[in-house]
């Protein structure tokens, strides 16, 4: 059997970097986790490749996804972000990054860690799926409906089920390499 890549990270270099190193594979940092909350938040309506090529412009703006000092930006920092054109300038986006910061500090306080939290969803492993085609992948799952809601009835902003169900695969809460794709094997970050 030839394994091939999943066919979405082939079209540009970036997307095949991010693929091949980050894309399903389990996080267990908060910091990491704000991060790709943030950037999901971001990439609604946009392409991943918009976002990631934003990426770094992100990290510089939002304090490198420290939560606790995003969590404390006011109308200072907003207008400073929606006048940088290294993010998407968003208002909505800007400021659920912000009200995110600050429902993940308030979880943290609650659960320990929003590791602990996010990996109780899915039983304390990643859950892995042998789809054999792209077209089989779902855009959201009764799962990430579950957690959108329980977000949401904690404070989060822009956490519906499609942008949950793609934060669960890009931080390895589920894996959903196609089968035959040479990253599908567990890994560790």
């Amino acid at each position: 059997m030839t394994l091939t890549r999943c066919p979405w990270a082939d079209s540009d270099p970036l997307l095949t970097a991010y693929h091949d190193t980050e894309w399903g594979t389990p996080v267990h940092d908060d910091r990491v986790f704000f991060e790709f909350l943030v950037l999901e938040g971001a990439q609604a309506g946009l392409s991943w490749l918009t976002i990631l090529r934003k990426r770094e412009g992100y990290r510089k703006a939002f304090a490198g996804f420290d939560a606790a000092r995003v969590a404390r930006f006011g109308e200072p920092d907003v207008a400073r972000l929606l006048a940088n054109p290294a993010i998407v300038r968003n208002l909505l986006k800007i400021m659920s990054a912000i009200t995110n910061a600050q429902a993940l500090l308030a979880l943290q306080k609650a659960e320990g860690s929003f590791d602990h939290y996010l990996w109780h969803f899915v039983g304390g492993a990643p859950l892995r799926n042998s789809w054999r085609a792209s077209a089989e992948v779902p855009a959201k799952t009764p799962l990430s409906d579950a957690l959108s809601k329980d977000l949401q009835k904690r404070g989060f902003r822009f956490v519906g089920s499609t942008i949950v169900y793609a934060f669960m695969q890009a931080t390895g809460l589920v894996n959903d390499h196609l089968a035959g794709c040479p990253a599908a094997q567990p890994r560790a970050r």
